[in-house]
């Protein structure tokens, strides 16, 4: 039997989301002229056929179709991910400097939130071949060749590192596909200093990326600008004094702000749903990538804790799965899956919250978007279908 308590976490996430973008894009709707239940019928129907895609998904033996759906996903997304470039601006519009939707008359896909799933996959499949060892294994890999055995995967994301943060100028996801990855890694059974190699690789490349594109210095000073003060208190002052910047010459962070409002807004009951004021032009992004700060000011700290741990539960569920699954595939996609929805509603709730610079990706099944809700769908279902599999 699957995993209902996963099932209902998600199913329970899905519906919040749902039910937020009836509120939350309430003046965009104006903006643009559409009817008020626009995006909220539009996220109904991805709720259902991401609820159908779950219940289906979970019914499926996973030995005979978890690896066609895993590199499915893969290989058709990584190739639609190569293609986007080549593709005219009508197939590939250019939306706020970047490329990452592929439109279909009214519909839109987002090729790299279906691609993170399959990747996962391909890393748990390939990683069990190359460097996954159990636990009670005598085998032990030489630095030497643990770097020889990752190599190939390293390759692998420089060229989705090409693909996603340069040519779709989505540095966030490349954040998230590169946690996941070095975790999954870590949980192959790789050493701790291979561990501590490929996070400082990691960081190495992200400034990379950071100094490559203007854009991600500027949000870089933004957060800095505004964090500065509580940072540098715990340095000396000839430290403190070499890496302050003057706040008045960096242009302010106008969503973090505005967040910042909707959260004190909100205080600990909320203004309840329909209440809240940032969404009414303050906050663009109030129904997506700052749907946390919108939820919060209509909920309250009560409502944000009672998602977020909606969210750990799911997260629980997803890593008990894991340690309760004997085939080492399906070990490393759980984990993988779990640490993949854990980095990034991380990424999102801290960046909304001012404590990291923002990244423009979604909260997993609160923001509005059809795509993301629907990749994620397919990882909790093909959880499920695992979890038919795993010791009782």
């Amino acid at each position: 039997m699957s995993d209902r308590y996963l099932f209902f976490y998600t199913a329970a996430l899905i519906f919040a989301g749902t039910l937020f973008a009836l509120s939350l894009p309430l003046y965009l709707t104006q903006r643009i002229g559409v009817p008020h239940y626009y995006f909220f019928l539009r996220q109904s129907v991805y709720a259902c056929v991401s609820l159908f895609l779950i219940w289906r998904i979970a019914r499926l033996d996973p030995d005979k179709w978890a690896s066609a759906i895993g590199f499915g996903i893969f290989f058709c997304f990584f190739a639609l991910m190569f293609f986007m470039p080549f593709m005219p601006e009508s197939i590939v519009p250019t939306i706020n400097g970047a490329r990452r939707w592929i439109r279909f008359g009214s519909l839109s896909v987002t090729p790299v939130e279906f691609f993170k799933v399959g990747f996962v996959y391909f890393l748990a499949w390939s990683l069990t071949r190359k460097l996954y060892r159990p636990k009670t294994s005598a085998e032990q890999f030489t630095f030497a060749k643990e770097l020889g055995a990752i190599a190939p995967y390293a390759a692998i994301f420089l060229v989705a590192i090409v693909l996603i943060a340069i040519t779709q100028n989505d540095f966030g996801q490349v954040i998230v596909i590169g946690c996941t990855m070095i975790l999954m890694i870590f949980f192959a059974g790789s050493s701790v200093k291979i561990f501590t190699v490929l996070a400082g690789i990691s960081l190495f490349a992200g400034f990379a990326l950071i100094l490559q594109a203007p854009h991600r210095i500027d949000r870089m000073l933004q957060w800095w600008s505004s964090a500065q003060d509580y940072i540098l208190s715990f340095f000396p002052d000839f430290i403190a004094e070499a890496l302050r910047v003057d706040a008045s010459a960096v242009s302010p962070a106008h969503q973090v702000t505005q967040a910042a409002h909707a959260f004190h807004h909100g205080g600990l009951m909320g203004t309840g749903l329909g209440g809240g004021v940032v969404k009414l032009g303050f906050l663009s992004d109030a129904h997506n990538d700052f749907a946390l700060a919108g939820i919060a000011e209509e909920t309250g700290l009560f409502g944000i804790m009672l998602l977020s741990l909606l969210i750990l539960l799911l997260i629980y569920r997803i890593f008990k799965i894991a340690n309760r699954s004997d085939n080492p595939v399906f070990y490393l996609f759980s984990i993988g899956i779990g640490v993949m929805i854990a980095t990034q509603f991380l990424m999102n709730a801290l960046g909304a919250t001012g404590l990291l610079p923002i990244k423009g990706i979604s909260a997993p099944f609160l923001s509005y978007g059809g795509a993301s809700l629907t990749a994620f769908s397919v990882a909790i279902g093909m959880a499920l279908m695992i979890s038919k599999k795993a010791r009782v």
